[in-house]
């Protein structure tokens, strides 16, 4: 039975962590995979990009559409 009490002890340990606890817990692990980002690569990424469209705006088409 003290087995048993022992192996219960440690899995309801978790479950009594208070939400503010796991919200620090939480945020740690963004930090931290933020600063892993950001040591990774630099600001600047000198690295070759794929080539997008530059025209961004549509044409106007509203002679078409009135028919004028």
């Amino acid at each position: 039975m003290e087995e048993k009490q022992a192996g219960g002890e440690l899995s309801a340990e978790p479950k009594k962590i208070s939400l503010a606890e796991a919200m620090k817990r939480k945020l740690e692990q963004k930090k931290q995979a933020q600063y892993g980002a950001k040591g990774s690569t630099d600001h600047y990424s000198t690295a070759t990009k794929k080539m997008t469209s530059q025209i961004k705006k549509k044409p106007n088409n509203q002679k078409k559409r009135t028919g004028v």
